[in-house]
Formats: C-alpha cells, sequence, structure tokens
C-alpha cells in the first residue's frame, strides 16, 4: 500500500497552492488551490471531500483500525485461524514488535491526510465570497472533523504532531509531538468551536443528515474531557447536551445497528455508507468481521466475540444485549434474522439441525458479531469478499453519553445523577434499577460499558484510561502472566471451542508491557522520515 507521510502530504499541497514559474497554465487534470475555491459550490465539495476522510470508503485506512482495537481487549479475538495473522497479531498479542503494523500505519497516514485536508479548508474557506452564515458553517464543519481526527490519534498514540494550519515544507521538518495535554487542549477548543457554530440536529434538513452538528461537536469534547480526567467540565458539557432533548435511547437495544434505523434518535455521529456495486462503494466492517465460512462466504472472519464477553453478559443476566452482539455456531435463532433458513441453505445445514453454522477451523471462538451483520434478505445481490455493505457505522451515541455522563458525575461525587443516567441504559434492556453508590457505582458504569457498547470499538480505551483499585490501568490486570484474561483463557474457566483451537494462542496478552502498551507505536516509517525528531513511545524498539 502507497506510504503517505506528514511531510509529504504538506509538500503536495504547497505545489497545488504554488506560483507556476516555468508554465503560463495549471497542468490539466490537476486542481490548484489558488483557484479552486472559487464559490459556494466548490467549497461545499471541498468539505464533502474532508467527510470521506473518516473512513475513506475502504477498509484499509480506518475500518480495520477499528476491529483491531477491540482484538487488543477482553472483547475480541484476532479470530479468523484459516489466514496469514501478521497484519494483527503483534499488536492484538501483545508482542511488543508493531512499529511496522501496517494497521497502524496505514491509519496513522490517513488520520493526518484527512487533518491536512481540514487545515486546507480553514486556509481558505474565509477568502471565499459566499453567504457568510453557510461559510461559519462550513469552518465549525472543518473545526469538528480535525477535532475527530487528532481525538482518533491520541487516543493511540498519546502525544502526537500538531499539524495546526497549513504549513510550508520547510516548517512541516520541524514539526515535533506535542504533549498529550497540549493535543487534549486543541482538540478541545476545535470540538467547542464547532459546538458553538453548527446547527442543531433538529434544524438539520433531510438532505444534511449525517453532517456534523452542535449536539455531535458537544458529545465529542464532553467524551475527550471524560478521557483527559477532566471530571467536572465533562458533567457540564455532557449535561448541556442532555438538557436539549436532541437525543434519545431507540425504543429497542436491536434497532441501534440495524439497517432500518440508519441515523436514528441515538445516533449523534456516524459515516454515512452509500450502497453503490458500480463505483464501489459501500461500508467494510460487516464483511471484515462476518463469518468466514457461509458458502459463497460471508465474510473474511477478523474480529470474533470471546467467551469471557459472553460469559459477562451472562453474568449479568442480560439476555437481550447478549443476543443482539454474539451470534453462536449452532444457535437456532439469530435475532433480527426472519429468514435463518436462507441462510442455512446457503451454508449447506453443516450442523445438521437449520442452526446457524461456524467453521470452528475457521474461527477461533466459533461466534460472530451480530452488531455488524446484516440479515440475509437485506443484504445487497453481490454480497461477498468484496465486502460492501450499505450499513452505516456508528462513532458517536447516546447511551455512550448518558455512561460518560454517569462516570463524570460519579468522579465528582453526584451520584444520583449518576445512578439516573446509569439506569436509563439499563431500563432499555430490562435490567434491575441500580441503586450503589462510591466505587461500587464506579464498577457498575464499568460493567454497564463494556455491555452496552461492546465491539464498538471503545472498550480498548477504557481499558487503558480506568484505574483499578490496586492503582494500575485495567488493561495492566486484564493482560500479562497474571491478567485476568490471560488466566481466564488458560486455566480451568477455558471455553472449549476456544480451548480446542490454538492456530491464536488462547494466551492471548501473556506478554503485555504495561510500560509498554498502554498506547502503540509511533509507526516506523514516521520516525525515520522525520530524522528522529519525532520521538518513537516507550519500550518499542
Amino acid at each position: 500500500m502507497k506510504k503517505l507521510h506528514i511531510l509529504p502530504f504538506l509538500l503536495l499541497a504547497f505545489s497545488l497552492g504554488a506560483c507556476n514559474d516555468f508554465l503560463d497554465e495549471d497542468i490539466r487534470g490537476q486542481e490548484n488551490l489558488d483557484t479552486y475555491f472559487v464559490d459556494e459550490e466548490s467549497a461545499e465539495a471541498f468539505i464533502a471531500g474532508c467527510y470521506n476522510t473518516v473512513s475513506n470508503y475502504t477498509w484499509w485506512t480506518a475500518e480495520r483500525m477499528w476491529i483491531l482495537a477491540d482484538m487488543c481487549t477482553d472483547d475480541y479475538w484476532m479470530g479468523n485461524t484459516g489466514q496469514n495473522q501478521e497484519e494483527y497479531i503483534s499488536l492484538a498479542h501483545y508482542q511488543g514488535v508493531g512499529q511496522s503494523n501496517g494497521s497502524i500505519s496505514d491509519f496513522w497516514q490517513y488520520r493526518y491526510k484527512g487533518i491536512l485536508s481540514c487545515n486546507i479548508a480553514l486556509d481558505r474557506l474565509p477568502g471565499v465570497d459566499m453567504d457568510p452564515k453557510r461559510k461559519e458553517r462550513l469552518i465549525a464543519e472543518a473545526k469538528f472533523l480535525r477535532g475527530y481526527l487528532y481525538f482518533e490519534l491520541v487516543k493511540n498514540f498519546g502525544g502526537v504532531p500538531l499539524v495546526t494550519g497549513f504549513l510550508l515544507p520547510h516548517q512541516a521538518q520541524e514539526i515535533t509531538r506535542s504533549s498529550i495535554q497540549e493535543c487534549y487542549a486543541f482538540i478541545e477548543k476545535d470540538f467547542s468551536d464547532a459546538a458553538a457554530a453548527l446547527p442543531t440536529r433538529g434544524e438539520l434538513a433531510a438532505s444534511e443528515i449525517g453532517r456534523a452538528t452542535s449536539g455531535a461537536a458537544l458529545g465529542f469534547l464532553g467524551k475527550v474531557q471524560v478521557y483527559n480526567g477532566e471530571f467536572a467540565a465533562a458533567k457540564e458539557t455532557l449535561g448541556k447536551l442532555i438538557l436539549t432533548k436532541q437525543y434519545k435511547l431507540m425504543p429497542d437495544f436491536g434497532q441501534v445497528w440495524n439497517i432500518d434505523y440508519e441515523n436514528n434518535q441515538e445516533s449523534l455521529f456516524e459515516v454515512q455508507n452509500i450502497y453503490d456495486e458500480t463505483y464501489k462503494l459501500g461500508g467494510n466492517i460487516p464483511m471484515i468481521s462476518g463469518n468466514r465460512n457461509s458458502g459463497d462466504m460471508d465474510g473474511w472472519g477478523w474480529g470474533v466475540p470471546t467467551s469471557n464477553l459472553e460469559n459477562a453478559f451472562i453474568e449479568a443476566g442480560d439476555t437481550e444485549r447478549l443476543a443482539w452482539t454474539i451470534i453462536k455456531s449452532g444457535d437456532k435463532t439469530v435475532a433480527g434474522e426472519s429468514n435463518l433458513a436462507g441462510l442455512v441453505a446457503k451454508q449447506g445445514d453443516r450442523n445438521g439441525d437449520g442452526s446457524y453454522y461456524v467453521n470452528p477451523a475457521d474461527n477461533k471462538s466459533q461466534r460472530v458479531s451480530r452488531k455488524y451483520y446484516i440479515p440475509f434478505d437485506k443484504r445487497p445481490a453481490k454480497f461477498d469478499k468484496e465486502g460492501l455493505s450499505p450499513l452505516n457505522h456508528i462513532i458517536l451515541r447516546y447511551a455512550d453519553i448518558l455512561l460518560l455522563y454517569a462516570e463524570a458525575c460519579n468522579e465528582t461525587g453526584d451520584d444520583v445523577n449518576s445512578r439516573k443516567a446509569l439506569n436509563e441504559v439499563r431500563e432499555r434492556v430490562h435490567l434491575s434499577t441500580v441503586t450503589s453508590s462510591g466505587t461500587a457505582l464506579r464498577d457498575d458504569i464499568r460493567r454497564e460499558r463494556r455491555l452496552e457498547l461492546a465491539t464498538e470499538s471503545q472498550r480498548l480505551y477504557d481499558i487503558r484510561r480506568w484505574t483499578d483499585d490496586n492503582g494500575k490501568k485495567m488493561a495492566c490486570n486484564l493482560f500479562g502472566p497474571n491478567g485476568t484474561f490471560v488466566l481466564w483463557n488458560t486455566g480451568s474457566t477455558a471455553d472449549a471451542a476456544e480451548a480446542a483451537n490454538q492456530k491464536e494462542a488462547s494466551d492471548k496478552g501473556i506478554s503485555f508491557n504495561e510500560s509498554r502498551d498502554l498506547v502503540f507505536p509511533i509507526p516506523l516509517y514516521e520516525i525515520t522520515m522525520s530524522e528522529g525528531r519525532i520521538v518513537q513511545n516507550p519500550g518499542w524498539q
């Protein structure tokens, strides 16, 4: 895959905007930044391109990183035991040799490519002759997207180089890493500025659904504040968002990740996956994490739920979210699937009883993620190894907001409002009311986040930031030689299906190093390209 680094991005952008000393005409087929931003239409088109950088409409720039994040937790195995695992195993199994891992390399490159696009927009939009209110909104959208892209980088890598404007090449050469606090301050300002200028969800026209709103900006701002330990500020921000009443939980949990309820009242921000076979448009995650063995191949089999996650649902008595989160080989019903017989016929009824089949040779746990599953009769006609899907991908939703608010309230001693927000999430899935306080309530919130947001690329960042009673981050207690997740899978509690398939070792995480593995490594090529000005994270040699 083509390598795209911070400095070359800036060089390219500079060349697009530079004066042409040796030709009187611009090169045909290429845009010149000095002539591109001429009116409202061109400005709108450029911002549309900025939105595209969230996922880039392809699996390898961002989507597989979202799957990898869950592979690094107690919720997912790599899962695919029928193919080479080198793209994931170095990080998913905490081997300490992931500097050249393709997933993080591409993710880093394309997050910065998106940031460059946003910086160009912010540099050029002020000079466009257009309606001032529309211009203000487009500038706010660029700040929102830049804040989101930087948040993606910081929560994965720690402090990163802050490219805050449209720089000249010699300026780009001097860039070094900023501290985490500097990065979070910058991100918070982008989201704060965006929240002040963007329309509310209710003010969006039907044709604008999917664009950033003030509610989405407030939601991300509050989330960043929680991640940064600014609990009092987060409580205020998220409380303000809740009071707008612009968002609600969907009545049924099964409606959240559902192709019939996209952009629903619970969604604050989601990738708009328009499916088009001719132009190769659509999302890829349903195929990346889909069942590898189903007839003509329903998926690539990467990222499969663990028995440990299933047990967490069972211990909580949470049958509803379990059904909508995990499909298991042998299941005779699949939540939301009205034509299991059609799917089984395609599979060949390999269990012999009309049940869902997962090949134990191809799947570590014989489980599949339900949230990204497309019901048989709702799949595109060409639902095959190409991996294109019409299912939108939710990045931020209201249940997450309520649980972040519950956490912020608990951390600031307001257990009354903390319980209220927590119980609102629990009531939807018919679980009992929580009455705990203090540390016990903190633990209830943490358990709830795991169950509510399982397989949604949230767990890794929670276990990295949460401190347990022994003073260590939760990830340090889950992984390592004595980690509870490692012991679960290597002791008497080991699941029979997982124990039987050692093409992916069950001791995942045994080599976890707490001084190294609470962040990913900066891609090695970036260290090399910067001639050492960008410094590697500790422990990654």
